[in-house]
């Protein structure tokens, strides 16, 4: 089994009252790195002390686009001094997707961030949602990407869960960017793609009609995801970590009861 981290944003409350608290009980039920989402007040010496004492290995960040793109240096160098192999971009609002002007410019932005990671020794990655799946001259917009910046410039972070909305099937998809595809999104879900679904990352939708088979994030093991495939095909790929993401809590659970629930899953694998 690959080694396990999660993303902090799945607990981000918590970690916002308690960040040291919180890496405590993360490491506690056994996972072995972290991927952050912010430090939450906290410097950057300060993070790498902790992750030290506790025994995390800090292996990568969610660092917003624009902050990225106004300090590449300055925002980057804090990661580097944690100690992060790799930072991401995250996510694009609106007016940075694909089927707008802005994108052109995000696949510019990301070669410069790629060489400016590189040069503080980290890898920069992409994340992905699922509107990175509408097509630009046939092909879509997740691969134009990655076929404009070179592999060491830019490397793969499937979110597993995003992959399967999108329309493709989560481990062929994974497979198909072997030896560019270090960390790996273990994400699942139930229900089906909705106009709802941005709301549960924070994104309001107008439309508020109740839906029949409304979408949520689950504990990995308990969608709708063949996980094994995933993990088997994030091996076969040369994946470095796979990561627990959990953007909302679900089935009546708090969001570290739903972080426990994955990995105890992830650990009987």
């Amino acid at each position: 089994m690959l080694p396990i981290a999660i993303q902090l944003y799945s607990v981000r409350d918590e970690a916002a009252a308690d960040f040291e608290g919180t890496l405590k009980a993360i490491k506690a039920m056994g996972y072995e790195g972290v991927e952050f989402a912010g430090l939450h007040g906290k410097t950057a010496a300060e993070v790498k002390t902790l992750c030290a004492e506790i025994g995390l290995t800090p292996i990568s960040a969610h660092v917003p686009y624009y902050d990225m793109v106004t300090d590449p240096k300055g925002v980057l160098s804090d990661y580097a001094e944690i100690g992060c192999e790799y930072v991401a971009i995250p996510y694009l609002t609106p007016e940075c997707r694909p089927g707008t002007e802005g994108f052109a410019k995000v696949v510019e932005n990301a070669e410069m961030l790629g060489k400016v990671a590189k040069e503080l020794g980290m890898t920069l990655l992409y994340h992905n949602h699922d509107f990175e799946f509408e097509k630009i001259d046939g092909k879509y917009a997740l691969e134009v990407l990655y076929d404009t910046v070179p592999a060491d410039l830019l490397q793969t972070e499937l979110d597993t869960c995003w992959v399967r909305v999108g329309g493709e099937e989560p481990a062929a998809y994974v497979r198909k960017f072997a030896g560019r595809a270090p960390v790996v999104h273990l994400k699942d879900y139930a229900g089906g793609k909705s106009e709802h679904m941005y709301e549960l990352i924070g994104i309001e939708s107008e439309d508020k009609a109740v839906e029949e088979n409304p979408f949520e994030f689950r504990p990995v093991g308990f969608g709708v995801q063949d996980m094994p495939a995933i993990i088997k095909a994030a091996e076969d790929a040369g994946a470095k970590w796979v990561v627990v993401e959990q953007d909302q809590p679900s089935m009546g659970l708090t969001p570290i009861e739903c972080a426990k629930k994955s990995i105890e899953y992830l650990k009987s694998l």
